[in-house]
């Protein structure tokens, strides 16, 4: 299956909501790993880093920073275990990628650099399939030709 995620889908997979049934049982059926781009992972460590931030400052915002540890370790093993692979990427393609699809789609639709980059990066590797729970991101994907799950 040659298929790449963004973070929604990663934090799908490592913490308990909504879309994880579905996540976890995408990941069951994976055959080899999970392909996924070094600033794939900086966003997802970003993103557990601020939410353990905003539940500090708010304990009705974001998740307690014992659990963006757990996730965090949860993620490095599985990079150990090759559950999840870091791919090459070649990043001025996608810098390349990423701003046709900015011209193209932002100021009708709305994409967020992160959001673009995502789906550049897909493009870029070859891959037929997004895996993504993010509205936005799905109508971007899709525009661009990729068949996105969820």
């Amino acid at each position: 299956m040659n298929c790449f995620p963004d973070t929604s889908f990663l934090c799908a997979t490592y913490r308990t909501q909504t879309h994880s049934p579905k996540a976890d049982a995408f990941m069951a059926k994976l055959i080899g790993p999970l392909p996924v781009s070094t600033f794939l992972l900086l966003e997802f460590r970003q993103s557990l880093r601020l939410q353990a931030r905003l539940n500090a400052q708010d304990k009705t915002r974001g998740f307690p920073k014992h659990q963006a540890v757990l996730m965090l370790r949860d993620l490095q093993s599985d990079l150990a275990a090759k559950v999840l692979e870091v791919v090459p990427v070649d990043w001025a393609d996608v810098h390349q990628i990423a701003d046709r699809l900015s011209a193209a789609h932002t100021e009708k639709n709305g994409h967020r650099l992160a959001d673009i980059m995502h789906v550049a990066t897909a493009l870029h590797l070859g891959a037929t399939q997004f895996l993504t729970f993010d509205a936005n991101q799905q109508q971007l994907a899709e525009a661009e030709g990729l068949d996105v799950k969820w």
